[in-house]
C-alpha cells in the first residue's frame, strides 16, 4: 500500500522531526485537529439534542443526566492513563485506537433504541475520547521539530476552537432537520478519515523510558467512584430507585474513592501522582478549577433544556445561545494569560468566577418565553467575559506549580479535575434544585442558576485567600484555546523528543 514510505517521507532529518510547511506537516495537523475536533463536536452537540432525545426514548431529565455524565464517567477516569498508554505503547497507535473506539461507540448511539443502550455508548465514547484527547497533542509535540511545535500547537488550538465553536450550529440544525441520530452518525466520516491518514502519513513515537506497568487498579477504582456518586446523586434526585439503593451506589463510590487514594499512594507508577498536590498552589489552583467548572457544567446542561422547553427555542437557536461563550474565548483567552504573566494570576483567577457568578444570577430570572437579546444574551456575555479571564491564568498556575518533570501530569490532572467537577455538578444540582423531581426544568432552572452562581463566586474567593503570591514563574499558552469542557490538555513532558534519545521513533 505505500503507507510505510509515506511515514518515511513525513519526518525531515529523521529525528529532528516534522517542519513546518511541508506536507508532512498539514496531514499531521489534518489528522489531530479532525480527531479531537470530533470530540469538540461531541461535547457540544449532544446537549443541544437533549429535549429531542427525551421525548424521543420516553425519559426524565434524569436519564438525560446519563446521557451527559456516562461519557463524562469514563473520559474523566481514563484520561490520565490514556497519556500514559500513548507514551508506552505509541502515540499514534493509542490515538488511533482512541478515533475507533470513538467511532464505533458513535455506531451504537446512532442506532440505539433505548436508554440504556445510548448510555452504553455514551461510556464507550468516552473510553475512546480519553484515549484521542492527550493523544492529539502528544502526536503534534512528538512529531514536529522542537522549533515548530508552538506554531502547530497554536494552528491546532485555533482550528479545534473553531469546531467549538460550529458545533452547537451543526448540532442544532442537524437535529432541526432530520434527526437527533444524525449527531453521532456524523462521527463515523470524520474517524474514517483520520484513520486513513493516520495509517499513511503519521511517524510514529514512543517514550523509551515510560514504564512497562500500567495503573490499571486506579483507572477501575477512578471508574467506580465517578460512576457511583454520580449515580447516587442522581437517582435522589429523581425518586426512581428506593432510597436505600442510591445510598448503596453512593458508599461504593466513597470506597472506591478512598481506595483509588490508597492505590496511587502505593503504587509505583500511579495514574495520579497524590505528591503534586504538596504545591498549596497547585491544590488551590485545581479548588478554584472544581469550583467553576462545576457550576459550568451544570449551566450548560439546564440552558439549552431550559430555552427549548420552557423559551420555545428551536434545536438551533438553543445550541447557539451560548455560542458568544466560546467566541469571547477564543478573542481573549490569550491576551487573558499574556496579562496574567505580567501582573500574576490572582486578580484574573478571582475577579473571573466572580463574573461568571453574576452571569448566572442574570439568567436565573429567565422567563418562559425570554427573549434572547434582552434576557439571555446579557448573562451569556459576562460568563463569558468571566471564563475568558479566567481559564487561561488558571491553567497556566496549575503548570506552573508543580515540579518541572510533572508539568505534563499536573496539565492532565487540572483537565480531569475539570471535566469531573462537571459530572458531578450534573449529577448533583438539578437534584438539589429539585430540576430532576418534581419542579422540572420550568420550576426549578431558577434555584439552579443560584445554586451555580454561589459555587461560582466561592471560586473566586478561593482563588483571592489562598493565591497571594505570584510564583516563581508562570507559563504562557500563545494561540491556545481554552475551551468551555475543559482546560488544554498538554501532553506529558516526555512527549517532546530530545537529544539526549529519551525518545525514539518506531521503525
Amino acid at each position: 500500500m505505500g503507507s510505510d514510505d509515506d511515514r518515511d517521507r513525513s519526518a525531515e532529518d529523521g529525528a529532528e522531526g516534522i517542519a513546518w510547511g511541508t506536507p508532512a506537516a498539514r496531514w499531521t495537523l489534518a489528522a489531530t485537529v479532525l480527531g479531537s475536533g470530533m470530540a469538540f463536536l461531541d461535547s457540544t452537540v449532544v446537549n443541544v439534542a437533549l429535549p429531542v432525545i427525551q421525548d424521543d426514548l420516553g425519559t426524565g431529565v434524569a436519564g438525560l443526566q446519563w446521557i451527559a455524565n456516562g461519557y463524562m464517567v469514563t473520559l474523566s477516569a481514563l484520561i490520565l492513563l490514556g497519556g500514559a498508554l500513548a507514551d508506552r505503547f505509541g502515540r499514534v497507535r493509542v490515538f488511533s485506537l482512541g478515533v475507533a473506539s470513538f467511532a464505533l461507540a458513535s455506531a451504537l448511539c446512532t442506532v440505539a433504541p433505548t436508554l440504556e443502550l445510548l448510555v452504553a455508548g455514551r461510556v464507550l465514547q468516552g473510553v475512546g475520547g480519553a484515549l484521542l484527547t492527550p493523544g492529539s497533542l502528544a502526536v503534534l509535540q512528538s512529531g514536529f521539530r522542537k522549533q515548530d511545535r508552538a506554531q502547530a500547537v497554536g494552528a491546532w488550538s485555533g482550528l479545534t476552537g473553531v469546531a467549538a465553536a460550529v458545533g452547537p450550529f451543526l448540532g442544532g440544525w442537524l437535529v432541526d432537520i432530520g434527526s437527533w441520530r444524525l449527531i453521532f452518525l456524523i462521527n463515523l466520516p470524520l474517524a474514517a478519515a483520520v484513520l486513513l491518514i493516520a495509517r499513511r502519513h503519521l511517524p510514529e513515537s514512543r517514550d523509551a523510558q515510560a514504564p512497562a506497568r500500567m495503573d490499571y487498579p486506579g483507572a477501575l477504582l477512578a471508574i467506580l467512584a465517578l460512576a457511583g456518586i454520580s449515580y447516587a446523586l442522581i437517582e435522589a434526585g429523581a425518586g426512581e430507585v428506593p432510597a436505600g439503593a442510591a445510598a448503596l451506589a453512593g458508599a461504593v463510590g466513597a470506597a472506591a474513592l478512598a481506595g483509588f487514594a490508597l492505590v496511587e499512594t502505593r503504587s509505583a507508577h500511579p495514574m495520579l501522582p497524590l505528591g503534586v498536590f504538596a504545591s498549596a498552589r497547585f491544590t488551590a489552583a485545581n479548588l478554584v478549577t472544581v469550583l467553576m467548572y462545576g457550576a459550568l457544567g451544570p449551566l450548560l446542561f439546564l440552558l439549552v433544556l431550559y430555552l427549548q422547553e420552557a423559551a420555545g427555542y428551536s434545536a438551533l437557536a438553543a445550541g447557539a445561545a451560548s455560542l458568544p461563550i466560546t467566541v469571547l474565548m477564543l478573542l481573549l483567552s490569550g491576551r487573558s494569560g499574556r496579562l496574567a504573566e505580567r501582573i500574576g494570576p490572582r486578580a484574573q483567577m478571582t475577579a473571573g468566577p466572580l463574573l461568571v457568578g453574576v452571569g448566572m444570577l442574570l439568567l436565573s430570572r429567565l422567563t418562559p418565553g425570554a427573549d434572547y437579546l434582552t434576557e439571555v444574551l446579557p448573562g451569556v456575555l459576562v460568563v463569558g467575559l468571566g471564563l475568558s479571564a479566567a481559564v487561561a491564568p488558571l491553567t497556566a498556575t496549575a503548570l506552573s506549580s508543580a515540579p518541572e518533570r510533572h508539568a505534563g501530569v499536573a496539565s492532565g490532572v487540572n483537565n480531569t479535575v475539570a471535566r469531573a467537577a462537571q459530572l458531578i455538578g450534573v449529577a448533583a444540582v438539578p437534584a438539589a434544585a429539585g430540576v430532576s423531581g418534581a419542579a422540572g426544568i420550568e420550576g426549578g432552572f431558577a434555584a439552579a442558576m443560584l445554586i451555580v452562581a454561589a459555587v461560582s463566586v466561592g471560586g473566586g474567593l478561593v482563588a483571592f485567600v489562598l493565591l497571594r503570591e505570584r510564583g516563581s514563574r508562570m507559563e504562557q499558552h500563545k494561540g491556545m484555546f481554552c475551551g468551555v469542557s475543559g482546560p488544554p490538555m498538554e501532553p506529558p513532558a516526555s512527549s517532546a523528543p530530545d537529544a539526549g534519545g529519551e525518545d525514539r521513533r518506531a521503525e
